[in-house]
């Protein structure tokens, strides 16, 4: 799982291209890609929904090596017309907002450390690829992720602090009811073998996707989420991209945020 884009320091360095754009990585970095790439696609089958899946197939992710981004691009662009940004570990809101609006997703080119294979709080490219990236095939959530970008790109910083509380709760960490049952389509999870099992099991609260809802809740990006919201269907987030998301932050503002189902942070 990973926080939203903010200009933390990281201890990661990103990796960056040679003239060509081709990115070297040391053989730790594609032997670590290869256990995790490895051991989420033997979790996954049955738990994430059938447009990742699609999307996993398309881009037809290498198991032995992390891929070039020109590589993802090239099924991105004829899917839907994104295509990912190299960025560092960690960026600002703006331009966060500004690459999505312009359907250009953020990957972080480096690759988390062997002891820290089960959390890590950067993103990193194993996040974005693996996680976010099959989705971005997919014409419903493609849409609402700009969509979502532009918003936040005119918003104050009061309002992107609601906006952000929404990506966690649909981009990160949502579910969605398919006929063949409730399934994952959020990138913090699928990344997450932990995650994974959590999300599905009877452990944390389910609860009806209803975007307002979503903007008052507090979450914590450190701990399995006690709380995930269900849509009735992936085509619910491109219905939400065509109604006014800012009115409903508005309201969001208005109403207050619930009671944080998790203990505070320890000092």
């Amino acid at each position: 799982m990973t926080e939203h884009k903010t200009a933390k320091a990281s201890k990661y360095q990103a990796r960056m291209p040679d003239e060509r754009g081709h990115i070297r990585y040391s053989d730790q970095d594609h032997a670590t890609w290869q256990t995790l790439i490895e051991r989420q696609t033997a979790i996954i089958d049955g738990r994430v929904c059938q447009a990742y899946l699609d999307g996993l197939e398309r881009l037809a992710l290498p198991h032995d090596h992390i891929p070039q981004l020109a590589e993802v691009d090239r099924v991105l662009e004829a899917a839907t017309g994104w295509r990912t940004a190299q960025v560092p570990a960690l960026i600002p809101f703006d331009t966060f907002f500004e690459l999505l609006a312009s359907r250009r997703f953020p990957v972080a080119t480096f690759i988390r450390s062997p002891e820290e294979l089960d959390y890590l709080q950067e993103p990193d490219i194993f996040h974005e690829i693996f996680g976010h990236c099959p989705m971005l095939t997919n014409p419903d959530f493609a849409e609402f992720t700009a969509t979502y970008g532009k918003l936040g790109l005119a918003a104050t910083p009061k309002q992107r602090v609601y906006l952000a509380r929404l990506y966690w709760l649909t981009v990160e960490f949502g579910l969605v009811d398919t006929p063949q049952g409730r399934r994952i389509y959020g990138g913090g999870i699928i990344s997450s073998p932990k995650e994974t099992f959590h999300a599905l099991s009877e452990a944390p609260e389910h609860h009806p996707f209803d975007p307002v809802d979503a903007l008052r809740t507090p979450y914590r990006i450190d701990i399995l989420q006690p709380l995930y919201y269900v849509l009735d269907d992936l085509h619910t987030l491109h219905d939400l991209s065509r109604q006014d998301i800012m009115a409903m932050v508005e309201q969001a503002m208005a109403l207050g945020l619930f009671e944080p189902k998790f203990p505070p942070k320890a000092a």
